[in-house]
Formats: C-alpha cells, structure tokens, sequence
C-alpha cells in the first residue's frame, strides 16, 4: 500500500514510517520540518518538505505519489503553548487538518488514521481511562484534536471516509 504519513521527521511519525518500510508499504513523508528532523525520516521513504495546510502541494503530492492511505502525525503538541498561543493551535491543527482532509477526498483517499491524545478526555472520571470516557479537554489542544476527531466522524458519515484514531 502507498501511505501518507504527516510529520513524519517527528517522533512518532518517523517510527511509523520506519514500521511501515519494514512491512513493505511504499511510504511518503510530508514534514514542515519545524519540529521534526529530516535525518529521522526512513532513507528509502520518500521525503517531501511541505505544509499540511497546503491544499495545492498536498493534492499534487497524494496523486503524484498515489496515496491509498494517510497516517497524519502532523501537529503542535505543546499544552502549555496552547493555552498562551491558542490560535497557533487552531490553525496549526484544525485549519491543517480541515486542508489536509479536503486535499484527500479531492484526490480519491478514502483511509485516513489519526494520531490523536488521551487530552480529549480532560480530568478522568474514571481511571483507567477507556474508549468511552467522556471528553471534556481542559485545554487548547486536547480540544483541537478533539475538534479533528469530531470532524473525522462527520466526513466519514458524508464522504465515504474510512478512519480511525
């Protein structure tokens, strides 16, 4: 399979990509490079330095390199920044997001996986926190992924997208 992975000279995203080269899939990475390291991108997935939120160059890269799937690691991560900086989390990771799902769907992927953050759910209720805790983010960013995860059910509901986080 062709998979997507956003952010993927971060963390995360460099070890997926890693995982999956190793599984066989062809892999294309698309990084800003504002947080992640382009020495962490797997040397036999291809590297494109690029903005998320940029609807043209992500729709020419997904059927260019004819993506199937997209893993999207791609956001601000930062809590407290969130709280002084919220537009920079609102733009950065919902606006990108909204960008990122539109250039999909314009270009026929229709799987899309989202690293996503136990932020959602808040102060817990109950611990161990499961999957049908409630959310209730007490911050910019565990309510901007929150945001995403709303935004996936309503284009899978819509569009046909098939998704999980």
């Amino acid at each position: 399979m062709r998979v997507l992975v956003t952010g993927g000279a971060g963390y995360i995203g460099s070890h997926m990509a890693l995982v999956l080269r190793r599984a066989g899939h062809d892999v294309v990475v698309v990084d800003d490079l504002s947080a992640g390291h382009r020495d962490a991108v797997p040397a036999d997935a291809v590297f494109v330095e690029a903005d998320v939120a940029d609807r043209v160059r992500m729709g020419d890269v997904l059927r260019v390199h004819g993506v199937e799937a997209i893993l999207h690691f791609a956001a601000r991560i930062q809590v407290g920044e969130s709280v002084s900086d919220p537009r920079r989390y609102y733009e950065g990771n919902v606006a990108a997001s909204i960008a990122l799902l539109d250039s999909a769907l314009d270009a026929g992927v229709k799987r899309f996986v989202l690293s996503s953050t136990a932020a959602v759910y808040g102060d817990p209720v109950h611990v161990p926190i499961d999957e049908q805790h409630p959310t209730s983010p007490i911050n910019p960013y565990g309510d901007t992924k929150l945001a995403i995860e709303r935004m996936l059910a309503a284009y899978g509901h819509a569009y046909g997208l098939r998704w999980v986080l």
